[in-house]
């Protein structure tokens, strides 16, 4: 359960930046591998967010099999200052999706994080995300559109928050040659 005493407000500002290290579409491989930085930047009402920016390196991965997709982004984040507090931790996660319908995508997704120094060091959470992603609907030329929704469970005994919906909205650009 969450906790009952936080004040709900505005979270943190954050950006990611990507970059395609390997790829090959269906005729040659149907997969992807990219490098992420991501920041985090303390802006949260409240005490809701990070004491200090937060850099965030990450692998993503991603391998399809016809409609069926697996992927996933393996990283660490590493707090720029009040790091007994914030604590560095590995951050893992993992999807599993089907395509059916040409743009229904249901799907199910394990976050698993490993904390090391900060609150919880030695500690480990994981949490299951059943969910659905629907489009990609086309908007003007390669600009399209897309929806997600998931319900967020852990799956561990030690978990800092549970039971969270989880919304998205892409405006995803196809790569060239793609319809």
């Amino acid at each position: 359960m969450n906790n009952p005493g936080s004040r709900d407000g505005f979270g943190d500002w954050q950006f990611l930046v990507k970059y395609r290290l390997a790829a090959a579409n269906d005729g040659h491989g149907n997969y992807i591998l990219s490098a992420f930085y991501q920041m985090s930047l303390p802006t949260g009402q409240y005490a809701q967010g990070a004491l200090s920016p937060i850099i965030t390196p990450a692998l993503g991965y991603g391998k399809g099999f016809g409609n069926f997709v697996e992927e996933g982004t393996l990283g660490i984040s590493l707090p720029t200052s009040h790091t007994l507090v914030t604590g560095r931790n590995l951050v893992w996660n993992n999807a599993l999706q089907v395509r059916i319908f040409k743009k229904l995508w249901p799907q199910t997704e394990i976050n698993f994080t490993r904390y090391y120094q900060g609150r919880y060091a030695g500690r480990t959470s994981a949490y299951l995300t059943p969910g659905l992603v629907v489009g990609r609907f086309r908007i003007k030329g390669r600009l399209a559109l897309t929806f997600g929704a998931g319900f967020q469970t852990a799956v561990t005994s030690f978990h800092p928050t549970n039971h969270n919906p989880v919304f998205t909205i892409r405006l995803p650009l196809p790569s060239p040659g793609e319809p």
